[in-house]
């Protein structure tokens, strides 16, 4: 007969009411049965039962055992009764969740509901638990009163369906976020509320605030505002500085918020002594320099901490990668505080292996032949960043990061990190392209500044415009040896009708080709070298200007020039596209030499300026000149005038038609129409930009928009156009580039501030894809 065991049930309650249990008689567990399994498997059962068959048993013994099996969580009821020796146990599963529904949510994510749900164990086909669910709808409600959702609800439901089973729902009404309607700061003497309070994310409402949500409230900003209050009154001076209170309060409706923030200033602190304790590396009086602070100033943490990474990152030069620098501030009397830097350089380091991560297209041999840091070296810092900054120069990655980490197990061995994000390089199969100031472009063609992730410049290709048909080829191996000597060539052809460049009527039939290395100076300096050969053939239009009748009775109409060029740059630009840091200057020239049907010589001087205005380098100030003059030599008084500088156009001066500044040819007597620009020798050029983030558009690396002054203008002396500040031509407007998957994209809107009557004006100039 099966006999309930009573005095298991009576003695569990008894224990719970602190009284002394009845014991039930004591038996041998011959077998054990387990009945109302559904889904919970018997052995599941068996392994959280601490009874084992053949043991012997009373009932305080088998109360602990059913308390072990309900810790399971599986089950809501147990039972348990004998027939003779079989212990049999009755339990009641608890219901497993069939599904989840949320509606109601906007401001926080589904995804993220379900996650907090199923990090609480409430998801499909687990075991359902109420009081969980209940807990988790507190939770979430939490979390919408944190974002200022006061009168947001949430509201759980468990469904039961057949075969143990529940179907959960939350309902969220979110509400709406209140708004801060006073904001108050108590205990400020030294600067005033509005001072204070324009410190803060968090603003008062008004129309504006309520459009940019500045006025709505939540806790992670308020504890952001404070966070920045306290910084204000470090970097000031006030050590003593303390937030003691900040209260938020909400009217009866929960629609406004009230703040009120008490603070303690304190007195404000200068620098009676600056002292320097540890383990010096490097001597005092070196570091010393890097501290840019005097006795008598007043203390800031801002510019504490800043000290403390340079000396930091000066030990690190000597491959002391984790150096240690710590600035404790001692206040004294007189509202005065010595400072002591801490220094503790720790174990010097040296590189096990650099990594390169990130480079799909770029092979790695391409990236480590840019590295200053060796592998098996001391860990530079100096050497780390500057192979940051030379693997930005390339222009072949959007982003470079790099990372100096620890290797486990060691305390003097580190890996380096590089992981970098490519962009386009260049065009592939570029065939259709157009610029306004050759037209519509067709052909085929490769540009390639990172050919195949060789590293390796390659261009060939065959182009047909409207006054321009040509063919190329040019290679340039920037390692032509290991330390860094380049080497390169270029064949080329191309038929030009200047008439339909608007510049004047002739055509040029060129070809040639040159050859040209590279040697470095240091890592910031280069000086390249060459020659060539180049073919001109020049016939005269029906129109052709009486400049260049005369040269061609004078001259003849084809010439064989060689070519020994040079040219010196030197580069600390922070990156080889779209730069926003660092300078450039180069210095070229070109000579036709003695042997040559036409001597002559070209030289330019070119820089370009950039200063970020900000610390995140989204406002860059960007200044740009380009000088060239070119002359004849020997029995020559000047250059050719199909080798003239130009100026006007996108890249020189916009807001002026391409080449269309300085003086007009001189027309010939059949030729009524307006005069066309003829170039000169001598030209100038200057621009100054503002560059700023492109609105609603959060990729600053591969586009730039800028306001922009432009000024230039070319002079031809030997006509007599000599140089004059009031001939140079200005122009202002907005600048927009953009580097594409198929090729460059730029365009300006620009006014001209000093045109005169016979300039050609051009408000808007654009060019797409890649020209040869």
């Amino acid at each position: 007969m099966r006999r309930s065991l009573l005095g298991v049930a009576v003695g569990l309650a008894v224990t719970a009411t602190g009284m002394k249990p009845a014991l039930a008689d004591e038996f041998t567990v011959a077998d054990i049965e387990v009945e109302g399994l559904q889904r919970v498997s018997a052995g599941t059962v068996f392994s959280a039962f601490p009874v084992n068959i053949g043991e012997q048993v009373d009932g305080t013994e088998l109360g602990g055992a059913i308390k072990a099996l309900f810790r399971t969580g599986l089950f809501t009821d147990i039972k348990a009764s004998r027939d003779d020796g079989v212990l049999i146990l009755t339990v009641l599963e608890r219901p497993s969740i069939s599904d989840i529904e949320i509606e109601g949510n906007k401001n926080i994510e589904t995804e993220m509901l379900m996650d907090a749900l199923s990090g609480a164990g409430l998801q499909e086909g687990q075991v359902f638990r109420r009081a969980t669910l209940e807990r988790l709808e507190l939770e979430i409600l939490r979390s919408y009163i944190a974002q200022g959702r006061y009168n947001a609800r949430v509201k759980a439901t468990a469904e039961e369906l057949p075969r143990n089973r529940v179907s959960i729902r939350l309902d969220i009404n979110e509400g709406t976020v209140a708004a801060i309607h006073h904001m108050n700061i108590v205990g400020n003497q030294d600067f005033s509320d509005e001072e204070l309070l324009d410190l803060f994310e968090l603003q008062t409402t008004s129309w504006w605030n309520s459009i940019t949500s500045a006025d709505k409230y939540a806790r992670e900003r308020l504890s952001g505002d404070l966070e920045t209050l306290r910084s204000f009154y470090l970097d000031r001076g006030y050590l003593d500085f303390n937030v003691d209170s900040s209260q938020v309060s909400i009217s009866p409706d929960k629609q406004q918020v009230f703040i009120a923030i008490a603070l303690e200033e304190g007195p404000q602190y200068t620098i009676s002594e600056i002292k320097l304790r540890g383990d010096l590396i490097v001597g005092e009086d070196e570091l010393r320099k890097l501290i840019p602070v005097e006795e008598g100033d007043v203390f800031s943490r801002a510019k504490m901490t800043a000290i403390s990474e340079a000396l930091a990152f000066r030990l690190g030069r000597e491959g002391y990668a984790f150096a240690n620098v710590n600035a404790v501030p001692e206040p004294g009397e007189d509202n005065t505080a010595a400072v002591t830097f801490f220094v503790e350089p720790g174990k010097r380091a040296y590189v096990r292996r650099i990594n390169f991560d990130g480079n799909v297209s770029t092979r790695d041999d391409v990236l480590r032949q840019e590295m200053t840091q060796m592998e098996g070296g001391i860990a530079s810092s100096d050497r780390i960043e500057f192979s940051k900054t030379r693997l930005e120069r390339l222009g072949f990655f959007k982003t470079v990061n790099v990372d100096t980490v620890p290797v486990p197990g060691t305390d003097d061995l580190v890996d380096v990190n590089y992981s970098v994000e490519e962009q386009p390089t260049g065009s592939l199969s570029a065939s259709v392209g157009f610029s306004q100031d050759s037209g519509v472009i067709l052909g085929a063609n490769v540009s390639e500044n990172n050919f195949f992730g060789s590293g390796k410049r390659v261009s060939f290709g065959v182009n047909v415009s409207d006054s321009v048909k040509s063919a190329n080829v040019s290679y340039l191996d920037p390692y032509y040896t290991v330390d860094g000597v380049s080497r390169g060539f270029s064949l080329f052809a191309r038929e030009t009708d200047y008439e339909d460049e608007d510049i004047s009527s002739y055509l040029l039939d060129e070809y040639g080709g040159r050859l040209t290395f590279g040697y470095p100076i240091d890592n910031i300096t280069r000086l390249n070298f060459g020659a060539g050969y180049t073919k001109s053939n020049i016939k005269a239009g029906s129109f052709t200007s009486q400049e260049v009748t005369q040269f061609i009775e004078d001259e003849g109409d084809s010439f064989d020039n060689y070519f020994l060029f040079g040219s010196w740059k030197r580069s600390t630009l922070n990156r080889g596209v779209l730069p926003t840091n660092g300078y450039s200057h180069s210095l070229s020239l070109d000579v036709a030499v003695p042997g040559s049907d036409l001597t002559f010589y070209k030289v330019s001087h070119k820089t370009d300026f950039y200063y970020p205005i900000t610390e995140t380098g989204n406002w860059v100030f960007r200044a740009r000149t380009d000088i060239g003059y070119g002359d004849g030599y020997g029995d020559r008084t000047q250059m050719p005038f199909y080798e003239h500088f130009y100026a006007g156009g996108y890249g020189s001066v916009r807001g002026y038609e391409a080449n269309s500044l300085g003086l007009r040819a001189t027309n010939n007597a059949n030729d009524l129409s307006d005069p066309d620009p003829f170039g000169g020798n001598l030209l100038t050029e200057g621009s100054l930009e503002l560059i700023f983030p492109t609105p609603f558009a959060g990729d600053s690396r591969s586009m730039r928009t800028a306001f922009f002054l432009d000024a230039g203008q070319v002079f031809d002396p030997e006509r007599g156009f000599d140089p004059d500040p009031g001939e140079v031509r200005m122009a202002a407007g907005v600048g927009f580039q953009w580097i594409t998957a198929v090729g460059p994209l730029a365009f300006s809107l620009a006014k001209p501030l000093n045109d005169k009557p016979g300039d050609d004006t051009q408000v808007f100039q654009f060019s797409l894809g890649q020209t040869f």
